[in-house]
Order: structure tokens, then C-alpha cells, then sequence
């Protein structure tokens, strides 16, 4: 429901939510400096807010607000901490795949693909299957599981810590 169409939830905003986007823009700020886009996800807190008078009476705005924004960036700053993997498909442009570069840095690229390789293949098993399907055949959690029959929290986890053990791998150097 918006503003424009409830008058009585236009006063509330105005009046119990409005004011405090000053403050909660700068305590997102201090408290989240590498947040890409304040500002949407101060919009997205008020979205949310306004969700939830809907529901019901709101003893308190800024104390909802400002937890509703917390726990939203710190789901951005999480995101922000997992590597993005890009399955390399059929649709992939092929001057991506070919390489233009001279020896020195070819040489190195197929080092990095070398070691990238030893670290999948000090995966247990499961966890293996899991990141392979998930990074080289861009497979959905969610069809990963069904693949495999197993949970999608079971995918979530095994890929997480199989990124974990991975950048355990390269921090060793390549040594297992």
C-alpha cells in the first residue's frame, strides 16, 4: 500500500519515519563505509517499515527502522564478502575464452588455471561436485540440490565452505 493511497499511513510516514532519514543515512554511513548505494537501502528500509505498519501498530519507528536497516546492510556487506564465480557456458563470448597476450602472461594465466585446479581437487567429494556444478556449469542452488537430492542450505554451506578451503589453499601457497 503507498502513502498517496492510505492518508492515515502518509501522516505516520511523515510525522514517525520521515525525519529520521537524516540520521540513519549518516549512521549507515559511519557504521558501513563500504556500502555501494546508501541511499537505496535507506529506501529499502522505509519500504519495509511501511510493510510492516501494515501489519499492524508500530510502538516505535526509528527503533524498527534503524534495526531494519542494520540487518540490511550487514546482508549487503556478507554478499559483499562472497566471491562471485561466472560459469563459463555456451552463451560465453569467445574473444572472452581467447587470449591476446603475450607469452609471459600466458604463461601465468595457465599457472593461476593450474593451481585454481589443485585447490577444487583438495575438495572433499560432495563439496567438489557442489562448486563444480555451482562455478562451471552455472547451476542454481536450487537446481544443485535437486540434482543431488539434498537441501539448498546444504548447497549454500558446502559452497561456502569450499570457497573457504579454497582461499585457505592460495593463502598456503598451493601446499595442501
Amino acid at each position: 500500500m503507498s502513502p498517496e493511497a492510505d492518508p492515515e499511513l502518509s501522516l505516520w510516514f511523515e510525522t514517525e519515519v520521515q525525519p529520521h532519514r537524516p540520521a540513519l543515512r549518516a549512521w549507515l554511513l559511519a557504521r558501513f563505509p563500504t556500502l555501494p548505494d546508501v541511499d537505496d537501502l535507506v529506501q529499502e528500509s522505509f519500504a519495509r517499515l511501511m510493510q510492516a505498519y501494515a501489519g499492524g501498530p508500530i510502538r516505535s519507528a526509528r527503533a524498527l527502522l534503524f534495526t531494519t536497516a542494520r540487518n540490511l546492510a550487514l546482508d549487503a556487506v556478507r554478499r559483499q564478502r562472497v566471491v562471485a564465480f561466472e560459469p563459463i557456458t555456451a552463451d560465453t563470448d569467445p574473444s572472452v575464452l581467447m587470449d591476446r597476450t603475450d607469452v609471459v602472461a600466458a604463461v601465468a594465466k595457465q599457472q593461476e588455471l593450474e593451481l585454481l585446479t589443485k585447490a577444487i581437487q583438495t575438495l572433499p567429494e560432495r563439496m567438489r561436485q557442489i562448486f563444480t556444478l555451482r562455478t562451471a556449469y552455472g547451476l542454481t542452488q536450487k537446481q544443485i540440490a535437486e540434482k543431488l537430492a539434498i537441501s539448498e542450505s546444504t548447497v549454500e554451506k558446502q559452497m561456502a565452505a569450499g570457497i573457504r578451503q579454497c582461499a585457505a589453499f592460495f593463502a598456503r601457497g598451493g601446499a595442501r
